[in-house]
């Protein structure tokens, strides 16, 4: 396959890093990261490929039309992974503003400015280009749940056909944005598809998230807040699996086309906090066991009880299925935060010490 130039948005962020170092380490194929650097990029998870001469990087917020059409025009992209998101649901609680600007309103930007681009290519580069829009699978809303009293006999999962309810102002502001992708490939002819991927997890990952909350609260003998039972299902996928997925259906998928991602690991929340700290208590043991720290708390709004991924589509025409378990997964991530203290403590010492965010939905 020809080393192909990949646009990817959001690569200093949790996914696009994992997608970049993937790319660089793994392929001859070079790479353009356009981040803003938000609270939540962080260039440090880029350090072991940052001087690889196929890596470049322009911090540049998606939203401004003319920088974007400036990068395009520079880097002639064959690929554009669009991976630049806020994605935290209690954040999005709190201020949806900047959901909607950045998710609905950047991802129009940046189609406009692509389309433009794309418009200007000769036909055997309009032949190999691609728009590649990487969403959650939160915009399908709610599954039913095994303690559901009318639960049916097998329970379901989301497949490409699942119809669109989202529950939150991210996961909304994620599902328009899907929605705008595809208008934009039928109107416009434009290429492009879409993938839909369950909970990622693994270095590198924000400490805001659950697991890697859970795992630095319980290093520093804080509360390991679960919310209400801690009973909400969700499907874990390590974020060099899904990584890995992502640039196969960049260079194999077919324009028009809908990818669902998923781990095939669902599991209760409390039952990941119980596995994390049984894990640190055989890896970093103390006197008292880390399960001991679990704390309930209030729920959020609005909060999806379960979450789980047909991913047969994605296996059976582009042949990816996760390496992964989410036993071998989960002792790999924690086993990497134990042994990179000072990636986690510059967060902590800047802009994260740990709160709960979503505050109004205490």
């Amino acid at each position: 396959m020809s080393k192909k130039v990949i646009l990817v948005t959001g690569g200093a962020g949790f996914i696009g890093s994992a997608v970049v170092r993937h790319i660089i380490n793994d392929t001859e194929h070079s790479v353009v990261n356009v981040d803003k650097l938000t609270y939540a990029g962080n260039l440090s998870s880029l350090e072991t490929v940052s001087d690889d001469a196929r890596y470049c990087f322009e911090q540049v917020d998606i939203c401004d039309a003319n920088a974007i059409a400036h990068i395009l025009t520079k880097y002639q992209p064959d690929i554009i992974m669009h991976l630049a998101a806020e994605s935290h649901v209690d954040r999005s609680i709190d201020g949806p503003g900047e959901f909607i600007q950045t998710n609905i309103v950047g991802t129009y930007v940046l189609l406009e400015q692509a389309r433009t681009y794309f418009e200007s290519l000769s036909l055997d580069k309009k032949r190999d280009f691609l728009f590649h829009h990487i969403s959650t699978d939160e915009v399908y809303g709610d599954l039913p749940h095994p303690n559901d009293a009318n639960r049916p006999a097998e329970l379901p999962m989301f497949t490409e056909e699942t119809a669109y309810a989202p529950s939150s102002p991210y996961s909304a502001s994620k599902a328009s944005s899907d929605m705008l992708v595809r208008a934009w490939q039928r109107t416009y002819n434009f290429p492009a598809l879409v993938t839909n991927c369950s909970n990622n997890y693994g270095p590198f990952h924000f400490p805001e998230k659950l697991i890697p909350l859970v795992i630095l609260n319980a290093l520093a003998d804080k509360p390991l807040p679960v919310y209400g039972k801690g009973d909400q299902i969700r499907d874990w996928l390590f974020v060099e699996d899904h990584a890995r997925a992502l640039l196969i259906v960049a260079l194999n998928g077919k324009v028009g086309e809908t990818y669902n991602i998923g781990g095939h690991n669902e599991k209760q929340n409390i039952e990941v906090v119980k596995t994390i700290c049984d894990i640190l208590d055989e890896i970093r043991p103390k006197k008292s066991a880390y399960s001991e720290q679990i704390t309930h708390v209030a729920d959020r709004p609005g909060h999806d009880m379960r979450y789980a991924i047909d991913a047969s589509k994605i296996a059976n025409e582009l042949g990816w299925k996760p390496q992964e378990t989410f036993e071998s997964g989960i002792r790999k991530t924690i086993i990497w935060y134990l042994e990179n203290e000072a990636w986690w403590k510059a967060i902590q010492d800047g802009s994260y010490q740990g709160e709960r965010l979503g505050l109004g939905s205490k």
